[in-house]
């Protein structure tokens, strides 16, 4: 049965009509041809060979549709959607262009509300492969039609155990006493978690690198968070412990007020938005005797969000003062969290008064997913301008500035 294709307009056309893959989670594909972006089904995420026969499929009845001048797919060389781009763009004799994971999430955002102007972006989500072979996911980013840079970064977090560590958050949070120079508590802090003897051979793993990558990933540090507050066992599905998170902190936030200190999460000299001074008052909050567990759980998740959220703006401020930009744009599969998009918008728009500035106008997903879902789109939008170039016909890989 042939898949059911959808139809959006977007307010500007595109300059090349391009085929876009998507990335490995919650896949979709898409065909850009002028004002017209052309949707496949959702197929989940590629690990089963159903979903990727669903995925070849989709795209090659939006091929049937008419040629196209390119075939885009996510930098990552091992996802199905990457090789099908190969594959495809091989038998029709175009190019497939690689764009970058975040670089995509931002453009997504441009092409649905029509922006070419640059824009400072923030994706935050849990993984997408950088340029320098680390997992990204906590990205600041300069972006215009064609063009990317990244600004900045998360301070990286070490995965204790490699992909393990996404599903079982107090791995992460003994990442972060291993970054705090208290490795040597590992064992006695998270004693709830794990055996003194695995626990042990964490604290090593971290000390010397081993099966333990660095990941920017914003996703990471929400995990972390709730391995600290008690939230650390085990997740039974994508996002459970940001969810729980999220939801305490609401709940704290209903009855009670919280200000942040600005010093909890510093913006660098080199563009890392840094975390760890905001981790180390969430283990000193976790210390506390006395006090119901609830209680320390939602100050704590209050305290993440709020001072996550303050660190952020204060960082694409900035960064829009320091580059001339009119636009922030925020993208990724964090930003289903509202609790943060709430606070984050505020503070922009604060920070900009209170500088005498006018204010930012913010780009966030309407008519598309945040995610992964709505990935394809920005792939397509950002290789279409880059094809659009001088001798971007050439292309293969959208490099970011130097």
């Amino acid at each position: 049965m042939s898949p059911t294709l959808h139809t959006q307009l977007l307010p500007q056309a595109a300059p090349r009509r391009v085929l876009a893959l998507g990335a490995w989670l919650k896949n979709t594909a898409s065909r850009l041809d002028g004002v017209h972006l052309r949707w496949s089904p959702l197929h989940g995420d590629l690990a089963e060979p159903a979903q990727c026969a669903a995925l070849e499929a989709s795209a090659r009845a939006l091929l049937a549709e008419g040629p196209v001048d390119a075939i885009a797919h996510d930098l990552h060389p091992d996802f199905y959607s990457t090789h099908l781009a190969h594959q495809l763009a091989a038998e029709l004799g175009v190019p497939a262009i690689g764009v970058q994971h975040h670089h995509a999430h931002i453009a997504a955002l441009q092409a649905e509300h029509g922006v070419t102007e640059p824009v400072v972006g923030l994706a935050l989500d849990g993984v997408g492969l950088g340029t320098d072979g680390v997992a990204w996911g906590g990205e600041l980013l300069w972006t215009d039609a064609h063009r990317w840079r990244r600004l900045g970064h998360l301070t990286p977090l070490r995965l204790a155990g490699g992909d393990v560590a996404a599903r079982e958050p107090w791995r992460l949070a003994a990442a972060t006493l291993h970054l705090l120079g208290q490795g040597d508590q590992i064992a006695s802090r998270l004693q709830r978690h794990h055996s003194a003897a695995g626990l042990q051979v964490l604290a090593t793993m971290l000390d010397k690198g081993l099966n333990s990558p660095w990941a920017t990933g914003a996703g990471r540090w929400f995990d972390a968070a709730a391995g600290i507050l008690g939230l650390g066992e085990r997740q039974a599905f994508e996002a459970q412990a940001a969810i729980a998170l999220e939801q305490a902190a609401t709940r704290w936030l209903a009855d009670h007020t919280l200000v942040a200190d600005a010093a909890d999460t510093p913006v660098r000299a080199d563009g890392q938005l840094d975390l760890l001074p905001l981790m180390r008052r969430l283990w000193a909050l976790s210390d506390r005797t006395g006090v119901p567990a609830e209680d320390t759980l939602g100050e704590g998740a209050a305290r993440f969000h709020v001072s996550l959220a303050d660190g952020l703006a204060r960082w694409a401020v900035q960064a829009a003062h320091a580059h001339g930009v009119r636009h922030v744009a925020w993208g990724g599969g964090c930003f289903y969290n509202r609790l943060l998009v709430q606070r984050l918008h505020d503070q922009l728009q604060r920070l900009c008064r209170d500088a005498g500035r006018e204010p930012l106008q913010v780009l966030q997903a309407q008519a598309v997913s945040c995610g992964d879902a709505g990935l394809a789109m920005g792939q397509a939008w950002a290789a279409a301008h880059a094809l659009a170039q001088p001798h971007g016909a050439g292309a293969t890989t959208m490099l970011p500035l130097p």
